[in-house]
């Protein structure tokens, strides 16, 4: 193992960390695409390309009843809920994909399990928000004004998608090393089912009591549903709050981390030919 001088002092090791992880963040970002531009370029291809076709939809099935009940921008209402479920996407499927402990980068000292964790994470979440100020500014410009009422919450509902995203990551990762094809299908399958019960293209509020069950397990649909909230002026969420996704990512991030920890205590130089 290549051997690195660790720093004495803790101010010292706080500096060295962050430096290793900013570096890492650079990296995870480079290893996905050519450089960092062309990562955030895609992402917002991606964002433009998904709420054009629900603005299609919206336009051939006429107006949503969640939009018809905010009565605001139809546009900041599909954004609102497109930007928070890829970034919650995203942040599973990244942070799923992390290396484990016999990954050839693991070698080196100062590298370790929890700086590839945090510089994935934050890769994932540094390209969404590069993604998101860079559209919304140009709409803002070009088209027409819009108007937030209450950018701080609406930003930390988008960090709350982020890192509920994480700690399902998180728990996908521990299992990865002794269920690799299951995690796969499985992580797949959460993904595709947040694009019917993250509550994209409707409001909690309109929901009956019945169709209102099927969604309200879902953190992310409690999340983007509390952002429309800051976002506009004259809706408030009555039947989602923002704790619940919280405590749900913290017990799942304890989760999570307990299982990395265990599988470190398990790690076989032959889980590379499983995965």
């Amino acid at each position: 193992m290549f051997y690195f001088e660790r720093n004495k002092s803790l101010v010292g090791g706080a500096f060295t960390t962050s430096e290793l992880i900013y570096h890492a963040v650079v990296r995870s970002i480079r290893s996905q695409r050519s450089n960092a531009v062309l990562a955030v370029l895609i992402n917002i291809v991606q964002v433009v390309a998904l709420v054009t076709v629900f603005y299609l939809i919206m336009t051939l099935i006429g107006k949503l009843t969640g939009i018809a009940k905010i009565r605001g921008n139809p546009i900041l209402f599909l954004l609102s809920g497109v930007f928070l479920f890829l970034t919650h996407v995203k942040a599973v499927s990244t942070v799923s994909g992390v290396a484990t402990g016999n990954n050839p980068m693991m070698l080196h000292s100062p590298m370790n399990m929890m700086v590839g964790l945090l510089a994935t994470a934050f890769g994932a979440l540094y390209t969404q928000v590069v993604s998101i100020l860079v559209i919304l500014f140009v709409y803002h410009v070009t088209i027409e004004p819009l108007e937030i009422q209450d950018p701080g919450g609406a930003f930390y509902m988008l960090v709350l998608a982020w890192f509920t995203g994480c700690a399902i990551g998180v728990v996908f990762m521990a299992l990865k090393p002794w269920l690799p094809t299951f995690v796969g299908i499985t992580s797949t399958v959460y993904r595709r089912i947040q694009m019917i019960f993250s509550g994209k293209m409707f409001v909690a509020n309109s929901l009956g009591g019945l169709t209102l069950t099927m969604f309200i397990w879902n953190p992310l649909f409690h999340i983007i549903d509390q952002c429309r909230g800051f976002v506009f002026r004259n809706y408030f969420p009555r039947n989602t709050n923002w704790e619940y996704p919280l405590w749900v990512g913290l017990v799942l991030l304890l989760i999570g981390l307990l299982g990395i920890f265990f599988t470190r205590q398990h790690v076989s130089k032959s889980w590379g030919a499983r995965s």
